[in-house]
């Protein structure tokens, strides 16, 4: 009869617990999970599967606390296990702990700058997907290092052109830039808030008789970035995807029996496009389309409408 006691028989034992965990996870009944984690744990202290698993589940429960102690343990005990030196990275991050994000990063295979304080490690151009369980709405970012990203673009709600957000390290879809692949990374945290605010305003051109839509955009964009605001045209920049393609590599043509997508075409001429303005102030958004010069290109502006703001 095998000793269920022996170092051996917990193992096995842990195990089970450990599985039974991770379909409690997959389900969605994660304090189950966690209790079944945590039983495993007491099994087995010398394992790092458990530990991972724990600090995984408490990663998207945005317990970072909790997520770093367990994936500290789970890395102490498997120290070449790169997935859990990321975990810890994202949890060191969420905490302001940049000694131990240094370590995680270096522990992952990274090159990693010295220093104290946050990193100074640009990690390049990135999709970042916001409210990947509700909205999903995916923007495009600087990241700053292996888990933050300044925004780049201006999101349509909940989130502000230049927020730092935290972000996950595994890729969950792909999207082009300069014909290449990207990752997309799903956001986990607001970590930084913009001052800037989103303001909308809809602004109808002539494009009959005045510049093309790009150059009359293109020159308010510019003005804009001059002054440290930014300037997006959500009438051709925002396009829906159905959820194969937003968490894959978006196609052109679709299934009927897909969920709803629909590539925004451009806004034909005469009608308005929703243009949106990352601004401190009103104040700073009419003195902005003011300095544009709006009878250049034949435009007329609708009111000006603030659309999200942290303040």
């Amino acid at each position: 009869m095998k000793d269920l006691f022996s170092p051996l028989g917990k193992r096995q034992r842990a195990r089970r617990a450990n599985s039974r965990g991770r379909k409690l996870s997959e389900k969605g009944e994660n304090a189950a999970a966690i209790e079944e984690y945590q039983r495993a744990i007491t099994l087995d202290p010398t394992w790092s599967a458990p530990f991972y698993n724990l600090g995984l589940l408490r990663k998207y429960r945005s317990e970072w606390q909790a997520s770093l102690d367990a994936n500290l343990r789970a890395t102490e005990l498997a120290p070449k296990d790169e997935a859990g030196w990321w975990n810890l990275g994202i949890a060191a991050t969420a905490l302001g702990r940049w000694d131990l994000a240094r370590r995680a990063w270096r522990g992952a295979g990274l090159d990693v700058p010295e220093g104290e304080g946050p990193l100074d490690m640009p990690c390049g151009f990135t999709p970042i997907r916001l409210d990947p369980e509700g909205a999903a709405e995916t923007v495009w970012s600087q990241r700053l290092d292996p888990a933050r990203a300044r925004l780049s673009n201006i999101p349509l709600a909940s989130y502000c052109y230049g927020d730092v957000v935290l972000n996950d390290g595994a890729a969950v879809g792909y999207r082009k830039s300069e014909g290449e692949d990207v990752p997309v990374f799903n956001c986990l945290a607001l970590l930084e808030p913009s001052s800037l605010s989103t303001w909308c305003v809809e602004i109808e051109l002539d494009v009959g008789r005045v510049a093309p839509v790009d150059v009359a955009f293109g020159e308010l964009e510019r003005l804009a970035q001059e002054r440290g605001l930014a300037a997006e045209d959500w009438s051709r920049s925002v396009r829906l995807l159905c959820r194969a393609c937003s968490e894959g590599v978006p196609h052109e043509r679709h299934d009927t029996d897909q969920a709803e997508e629909s590539a925004a075409a451009p806004t034909p001429a005469g009608k308005a496009h929703r243009v949106a303005i990352a601004a401190h102030t009103r104040g700073e958004v009419n003195d902005l389309l003011e300095d544009w010069q709006p009878a250049r290109f034949g435009a007329q502006l609708g009111a000006i409408e603030i659309e999200f703001s942290h303040a």
